[in-house]
């Protein structure tokens, strides 16, 4: 999750509380804070969005599917490794350098970075978090066109790796689509790394302290909200 869905998820947080009438949330506890503390500054962004949900007794129901990220792999990584791959000839079900359908050069191209993505297109244009247009992709991102009958590797520079169809081989191609031919775009590595959301928290100077300070839920909301929003400018 990037620091931007992190801020939207808060920001659900928040209006889901404004929503509720008559209800008094209540006062976190010491416990409380030192969670929020701790997910704020080792933790990703979304488990300091997840820690204060719980926190404040809010139910927040994810609308992506999480991919396990080893850690250090990045879009350009991707794009990288599917590079490897150039010239290998399509085979329907084929899933190694002997022959790969379009799904089993993703499936092929994430595993070898150590991450597990599911193998078909329908499971695959469903992960990560969506991207709204070309203009937006990023290296490593997925491409889902024809109805979820084909997926690409977004390379950069408006170009694409797939394995386009029988008789052809993976191929680096001009992205020949349009916005109107695309079904999805799924961004699987988020464009912010691990470490450098974890800085951004640090620079928060979010602390049990701050926290236990405030007199009820909402305001506890209101000055993680605060201190989280000044480490993403800083």
């Amino acid at each position: 999750m990037s620091m931007t869905d992190a801020l939207s998820r808060i920001g659900q947080i928040q209006s889901t509380l404004q929503q509720i009438s008559g209800t008094k949330t209540a006062s976190p506890t010491a416990a409380a804070s030192a969670s929020l503390s701790a997910a704020a500054t080792s933790g990703s962004a979304a488990d300091f969005a997840s820690t204060l949900a719980s926190a404040l007794g809010v139910s927040t129901p994810s609308t992506e599917t999480s991919i396990l990220n080893p850690g250090s792999v990045t879009g350009t990584d991707v794009a990288a490794a599917a590079q490897k791959y150039l010239g290998v000839p399509y085979v329907f079900g084929g899933e190694d350098s002997s022959g790969m359908d379009c799904s089993g050069l993703v499936q092929t191209v994430y595993a070898d970075l150590g991450i597990e993505v599911p193998r078909l297109v329908s499971g695959q244009m469903t992960i990560g978090t969506e991207v709204g247009s070309l203009a937006e992709a990023q290296p490593g991102d997925l491409i889902v066109t024809g109805g979820g009958a084909h997926i690409l590797i977004y390379a950069g520079d408006n170009k694409v790796i797939h394995a386009p169809y029988p008789g052809r081989d993976v191929c680096l191609v001009e992205a020949y689509m349009t916005d109107a031919d695309i079904d999805t775009i799924r961004r699987v590595i988020p464009s912010q790394t691990a470490s450098s959301i974890a800085a951004s928290f640090n620079s928060a100077s979010l602390n049990s302290a701050s926290l236990g300070s405030a007199t009820n839920g909402t305001d506890m909301l209101s000055a993680a909200f605060a201190s989280f929003a000044r480490g993403t400018a800083s």
